[in-house]
């Protein structure tokens, strides 16, 4: 059995796997990391293994700790991947944007894939058919538009996230919600659509915390998984053992 963990800017996840198959998920605070640890590796004792990615501010020696129970392996940028990184600045590449790619490239071969992780910020991470990797977009996710407006303004005010009750805000609440929650769905769609019109035999994978939320209203075909990145973590994680 593998524990994978995603230590993201706002939580972390974690899924135990047998194989490719899920076995459980968990989400939790940072704060929770050493107890919520603690209790999988109870329930599931024949964890063999705990593989990291982080984009998070949480220290290594956080899960050093653990080194009793199991084999610890942070992923870095040297490790084996199955894609050609032709990101022109491939050390700031992010760990989890790498793990994305190298799970759709594992998962959808010989196609061209556009994956879409709709978390704090929204990444577009595009590999060709031929496996390389030519890199994508950053934007600001839900929450930060609504934080955005809030800071950055004398009286507008902090939100949470809500879908709208009209197309045309008939109040500066519903204005602020048909502002953020559709222009994040449009942005979305018109990267995509531009992708597909330079790209055949493509396909879009959505994932990320917004993904349910997403794939029910975008206009364009995907394929949704909100738990594609730790799929995607166990899978890169046998990859690395294979070709290692």
């Amino acid at each position: 059995m593998i524990l994978t963990v995603d230590v993201g800017n706002t939580r972390i996840k974690a899924a135990v796997f047998e194989g490719n198959t899920v076995l459980g998920n968990f989400v939790f605070e940072k704060n929770e990391l050493q107890e919520k640890i603690e209790n999988i590796l109870k329930k599931f004792q024949n964890c063999s293994d705990l593989v990291v990615a982080s984009v998070g501010n949480i220290e290594k020696q956080s899960f050093l700790s653990f080194e009793k129970y199991l084999n610890i392996h942070f992923l870095t940028h040297e490790d084996v991947f199955p894609f050609v990184n032709k990101y022109a600045t491939p050390k700031t590449l992010g760990i989890d944007r790498m793990v994305l790619a190298a799970g759709a490239t594992l998962q959808f071969p010989k196609q061209n894939r556009l994956v879409v992780d709709a978390g704090t910020c929204i990444t577009y991470d595009f590999i060709d058919e031929n496996d390389n990797y030519l890199g994508g977009a950053i934007s600001p996710g839900l929450r930060l538009r609504y934080e955005a407006l809030h800071n950055y303004t004398a009286k507008l005010p902090l939100l949470t996230f809500e879908t709208p009750e009209l197309y045309i805000g008939n109040s500066t609440a519903q204005a602020i919600h048909s502002g953020v929650v559709n222009g994040f769905v449009y942005e979305i769609d018109g990267f995509i659509d531009e992708y597909r019109a330079n790209f055949s035999n493509f396909i879009i994978i959505l994932t990320g915390g917004d993904a349910d939320f997403l794939a029910k209203r975008l206009k364009n075909t995907i394929f949704a998984n909100s738990n594609f990145l730790l799929e995607s973590l166990n899978q890169t994680f046998q990859y690395k053992i294979d070709n290692d």
